[in-house]
């Protein structure tokens, strides 16, 4: 069955479980069309937000910024469109392939392609109502839990082994920056001490 694109917006929002077991046979195509449909309305709804928070600055400020914000505003809320347009499709095949490491180790052997089609209709929540200050917080939980139930579907693993994949995904990349962080720390006064006094005020 052939799903429309409000129909499967209403579907992954409300019906998730059922949704991905009808998106079973569709291809990473049709998956990255939705994708980019839901995404590329989000970065108008951001950077209609961006321009008025800009407009709204710049008026506080003084007039001559509030003149300088009817031009400049107007750049930005592009640059912010043509930013989320690009990060988000980069992003979404760079987190499907570091995420399907992790749900390969814990038994998922439906292909990458199942993986990034879990993030890309998973994302619904996030793209429709992330744009909104506060609630962009439940949504972008909302669309973990919405992807979490597309990998368990998608890749017929259980609910356990679904939420495992997700936080290795998560806690490695974490534990990584926390250690260079630390060595970070541990380093930069031994460094300050060999370069000696006299450098960068010291």
């Amino acid at each position: 069955m052939v799903l429309s694109i409000w129909e499967r917006i209403k579907g992954f929002l409300f019906r998730p479980s059922e949704t991905f077991d009808a998106s079973k046979e569709d291809t990473i195509g049709d998956a990255f069309k939705y994708f980019v449909v839901l995404l590329a309305i989000y970065a108008v709804l951001f950077s209609i937000m961006v321009l008025v928070a800009f407009s709204a600055m710049s008026w506080m400020v003084e007039p001559w910024a509030a003149m300088m914000g009817l031009t400049a505003g107007p750049l930005l809320a592009v640059a912010m469109f043509v930013l989320s347009l690009i990060s988000g499709i980069i992003a979404v095949f760079i987190m499907g392939l570091w995420m399907h490491i992790w749900v390969y180790i814990v038994g998922g052997r439906k292909g990458v392609k199942q993986t990034i089609k879990a993030l890309m209709y998973g994302a619904t929540p996030s793209y429709l109502l992330g744009w909104i200050p506060f609630i962009g917080i439940i949504a972008g939980i909302w669309a973990l839990i919405v992807e979490i139930i597309g990998i368990r579907q998608l890749h017929e693993l259980s609910t356990g082994k679904a939420v495992l994949a997700f936080i290795l995904a998560i806690i490695i990349p974490a534990i990584i920056a926390a250690i260079v962080t630390f060595a970070a720390l541990i380093t930069m006064p031994k460094l300050r001490t060999g370069l000696g006094p006299g450098f960068g005020g010291f």
